[in-house]
């Protein structure tokens, strides 16, 4: 089999080749076959036509193209191991060359992952983490922020007063300042926050909600110096991105939308018309935020693999079976390779972390 091998920009390449002749003609009797299992003549039951009599019913350009169909895949996995073509795309394949005891010409595009070059970005981490202000450390949580959730938790509690029952009536007057009068807030008592879940009183409800504030201040510190951490890196990392990479993650934006409009009982559809927009509208709106979280998909896979980075074997099997427990019909290999992806992209973030 003679191959070349082409790089195109946007980190994709094209493979040019040819299959040898009698090994492209070993797959006529294959295809032929093949083709036959849907063949009806009469005389014969389906599926157990004679060759002679299939070859005078079929089309030698239909047999021709199940036989490129089926040597091209055989053989692409080979080229791509031989060759060491990292493909990250489904290929797109060309045949230039067709015809019975010939060689099976053809040209491969297939996008491959990029060559890299990353910053020092155990300088970045450690800079970034340094720079943190004692402001924005300081995750005590206060009393007005204990009293103010309880407020807010008292609010969505409420009873829901009725808006008809205090429309104005003909004729008479009301001023622009009058407000709807204010919902009687539940009383903050022992009962009020047994009901509100695994709470033996009021006291140990402020000390548990002063404690989950208290970690959700430290989580949106944790999240804002990483958000600053991996955009330094990304900003400063080098990369030819393949447009496939942008396009699925644009897709998974697309999906995600699409998803919450639905569950808000709305029609997509109706939405886009709402906004005046259509999907293409969308899609070059949102390519700014798939290219970035694409590029930063690959930053954590290169850094990695650089620092020899990996999941723990354990914690990839309770992630697994948590998520096969709560999603029945989810197929175990991809759930292994998200919780696999999850947890190493976690082990990144820890290591950067680690630098200071």
């Amino acid at each position: 089999m003679q191959i070349n091998i082409k790089k195109l920009p946007k980190s994709e390449v094209e493979i040019e080749g040819e299959i040898d002749a009698d090994v492209f003609e070993a797959y006529f009797s294959k295809a032929l076959k093949k083709l036959g299992e849907n063949v009806e003549i009469d005389g014969f039951r389906k599926g157990k036509v004679p060759e002679n009599v299939l070859i005078s019913n079929i089309p030698e350009a239909r047999i021709l193209e199940e036989m490129a169909e089926m040597a091209l895949m055989d053989h692409y996995p080979k080229i791509i191991e031989d060759e060491k073509i990292d493909a990250i795309s489904r290929p797109e394949i060309g045949i230039t060359k067709l015809a019975r005891k010939n060689p099976l010409g053809f040209k491969i595009k297939t996008a491959v992952i990029p060559e890299m070059e990353l910053p020092n970005y155990k300088v970045i981490a450690k800079k970034t983490i340094g720079d943190i202000t004692d402001e924005e450390k300081n995750t005590a949580v206060t009393d007005e922020e204990v009293e103010k959730t309880i407020m807010d938790i008292r609010k969505s509690r409420a009873p829901k007063i009725n808006m008809a029952e205090h429309v104005h009536k003909e004729g008479e007057t009301h001023t622009e300042d009058e407000k709807m009068p204010e919902p009687e807030l539940p009383e903050f008592n022992d009962e009020f926050v047994k009901a509100l879940g695994p709470f033996e009183s009021v006291t140990d409800f402020k000390t548990k909600l002063k404690e989950n504030i208290k970690l959700e201040k430290e989580n949106q510190l944790k999240e804002k110096t990483r958000l600053k951490m991996v955009e330094k890196i990304i900003d400063e990392t080098k990369v030819d991105m393949p447009e496939i990479l942008i396009e699925v993650e644009l897709d998974k934006i697309l999906y995600r939308m699409e998803s919450d409009i639905t569950q808000m009982g709305l029609k997509f559809e109706d939405y886009l018309k709402h906004l005046n927009k259509t999907i293409e509208d969308l899609r070059k709106e949102f390519r700014g935020d798939a290219e970035k979280k694409a590029k930063l998909a690959l930053v954590l896979n290169k850094i990695s693999k650089v620092e020899n980075i990996s999941a723990d074997k354990e914690q990839v099997a309770r992630e697994v079976a948590m998520i096969l427990e709560h999603y029945k019909d989810a197929d175990p290999e991809r759930a292994e390779l998200h919780a696999e992806n999850v947890l190493t992209n976690e082990a990144v973030f820890k290591f950067l972390e680690s630098q200071n």
